[in-house]
């Protein structure tokens, strides 16, 4: 990979992964049109540690206010019992680690495939118009009363499983996240929010395993220098997308994104039944 490509990747995972349409999806398309190759599985993941960070430093206060909630509410440690169990940001600690186990699990149990049978091209357009029109059937007729301070265990487990359906490409971890949390109730804010946190533990952890793993092997699809750079690329951009959307899904409905969601997944199927991409992945 060249360095340009790193960088137009590292745009591209900056600006899709926290809208609902799929960043994985956009790297594997995009990665494909312009080498004629999937970076892979382990780019994607490294790379999300950029937009991660990003998420971080927006949700600062919020994720420090979690933190020393959680842990004045443990009884051991040396701010035990320092904040009631029934601490809202107390509670929400434990629902971000709840929620993390379904991903964990299943990112362990499917690596293998992860990395090979869910990258076809032809799932990724599935999953793209499938979870585009969930995503519309949910904005259109969910209620979007419930607020975070009424998350609960059985909630967020759903939000738990919902994210890990976007191991495979296509579906979106803002998306799967955003959709399951519309079905239940939750405002579009709520949700948005939630599917944030929760993925910090889990892409965080996800990109440091790859980095470790792959991105500093000789026989890593990408370089350990453009990953880095689109990684870095991927952190700047991202933030302002997150400014940007947490503003927009106040006064607006997702259906651009569903309309954009499936008029891909169309684009997607006729470049691969052209010959313009491979629909299996290309190391």
């Amino acid at each position: 990979m060249s360095w340009i490509e790193a960088i137009i990747l590292g745009l591209v995972q900056g600006l899709t992964e926290f809208l609902p349409i799929s960043s994985s999806a956009h790297l594997r398309i995009v990665g494909d049109l312009l080498g004629g190759r999937d970076p892979g599985a382990a780019f994607t993941a490294i790379t999300q540690i950029g937009t991660e960070a990003a998420v971080v430093l927006y949700f600062r206060h919020k994720i420090w206010a979690v933190i020393k909630a959680w842990a004045g509410a443990l009884p051991i440690g040396p701010w035990k019992n320092t904040v009631p169990k029934s601490d809202p940001d107390a509670r929400m600690g434990w629902y971000v680690i709840f929620g993390s186990i379904p991903i964990v699990v299943l990112g362990v149990l499917l690596e293998s495939w992860i990395d090979t049978n869910f990258r076809h091209l032809y799932i990724t357009a599935a999953m793209l118009a499938g979870f585009g029109i969930l995503m519309g059937v949910a904005d259109r007729f969910s209620k979007r009363t419930k607020e975070l301070e009424e998350l609960n265990p059985r909630d967020a487990a759903i939000f738990g499983f919902a994210q890990a359906l976007a191991l495979v490409p296509g579906v979106s971890r803002s998306g799967g996240t955003i959709t399951a949390g519309l079905f239940m109730g939750y405002s579009r804010k709520a949700a948005a929010d939630y599917s944030f946190l929760l993925a910090i533990p889990a892409v965080m952890g996800s990109g440091f395993y790859k980095l470790f793993k792959d991105g500093l092997s000789e026989d890593a699809a990408v370089g350990l220098g453009p990953t880095l750079l689109a990684t870095v690329v991927a952190f700047v951009v991202a933030y302002f997308i997150i400014v940007w959307f947490l503003k927009l899904i106040q006064t607006h409905s997702f259906m651009p994104f569903v309309i954009y969601r499936v008029a891909l997944a169309v684009l997607v199927v006729i470049l691969v039944a052209a010959g313009a991409i491979h629909a299996y992945p290309v190391g």
